[in-house]
């Protein structure tokens, strides 16, 4: 009797969101050479590839993807520490994220403990440049080394050349183009944070903006914080099931700025423009917290977070997130612009 056919690996199995369909082929790179081997060979085929690590910041088409996805499961941490410069520590992409965030805070490497909670890997950080609670990844990476697909060789990229800017960078601008296989972190030294720049963060501290408190109680809070808004993986919680922040916040020409009304969030920027909530124009639009179906809906603890209350397709979310998008546009004349990326399936454009 013949062997069954082996089951094929469901990407909802591999995202935060559990959501999408099965993988065409799976490797698993756990070393770097296997890493950058399966990405090269899926180049030479002309296969379609999707790099998957935490799977956080990804939401994938029912019908799954019709490519190579090359888990990144690679590790390790190098550290060059000294007293006077600070430390250098080098990171493998599959690194969990918030893993390194508590090793900083126990060896009081200043600058990501803002960071906490976050979920996903090393390797997916510098692409978002990810931040939160008034800290960036950008201001403590010193470099990103990466696998080049058209050059087709191993580049070390300065953090000056990296083009972060909010929730972007080069590397994601040119999605098809670099593989994260490290990041290298400069660290400075000490058991204080950095000054603490968001409001609801020193509030929560009991600190004015610009205060360092200690490390470890900056984590403790922000990890309260992300656990008030779902934004810390627990399987029993569907307000977790999500992607994090769905939408990002819009940045606003003066004319767009002068049509929102008076109490609208307004973070003058240096080019000129002015950021808002993305969550405030959200819920003024009408989109209460738990808005939705039985299938999806908003987070019943944080409007920005779209989720999968257990019965979800990616057709469902999809549709939700327009809705949504519509909705915020029909009455402020504002697009919101997904954070997420959107493989095998897109939104529609304003």
């Amino acid at each position: 009797m013949a062997d069954a056919a082996p089951q094929r690996l469901r990407l909802a199995d591999c995202t935060t969101l559990r959501l999408g369909g099965p993988a065409a082929s799976v490797v698993d790179a756990t070393i770097e050479e296997d890493l950058v081997d399966a990405v090269a060979k899926a180049d030479e085929n002309g296969e379609p590839l999707l790099l998957v690590a935490g799977g956080s910041n990804l939401v994938v088409a029912d019908d799954g993807f019709p490519g190579t996805v090359v888990r990144v499961r690679t590790t390790g941490v190098s550290v060059e520490e000294d007293t006077c410069g600070g430390a250098m520590v080098t990171v493998a992409a599959g690194e969990p994220w918030d893993g390194l965030v508590a090793t900083a805070v126990d060896r009081e490497w200043v600058g990501v403990e803002a960071l906490s909670g976050i979920p996903g890997s090393v390797g997916a950080t510098p692409i978002q440049n990810v931040g939160a609670y008034g800290q960036e990844v950008s201001e403590t990476i010193a470099s990103v080394r990466c696998w080049d697909r058209v050059a087709r060789t191993v580049k070390t990229i300065a953090a000056g050349d990296c083009g972060f800017g909010y929730r972007t960078s080069r590397f994601k601008q040119n999605p098809q183009r670099f593989v994260v296989l490290s990041a290298t972190f400069q660290f400075r030294l000490g058991d204080l944070a950095a000054p603490v720049k968001y409001a609801e963060l020193a509030r929560t501290l009991g600190v004015e903006q610009g205060g360092r408190p200690p490390m470890r109680e900056v984590r403790e809070a922000v990890l309260g914080l992300r656990r008030g808004k779902g934004m810390v993986l627990d399987a029993a919680d569907h307000d977790t099931w999500s992607a994090g922040s769905f939408f990002t916040n819009p940045f606003l020409t003066p004319e767009q700025i002068g049509r929102l009304p008076a109490g609208a969030p307004r973070w003058e920027q240096p080019d000129g423009t002015t950021k808002t909530s993305a969550a405030w124009l959200i819920e003024r639009a009408g989109f209460s917290k738990g808005y939705g179906t039985g299938r999806v809906s908003l987070s019943t603890k944080h409007t920005l977070a779209l989720t999968n209350r257990g019965r979800a397709s990616t057709e469902d979310l999809l549709a939700l997130a327009e809705e949504v998008q519509r909705g915020v546009h029909d009455r402020f004349g504002i697009w919101l612009v997904n954070e997420p990326v959107l493989v095998g399936c897109e939104l529609p454009g304003p």
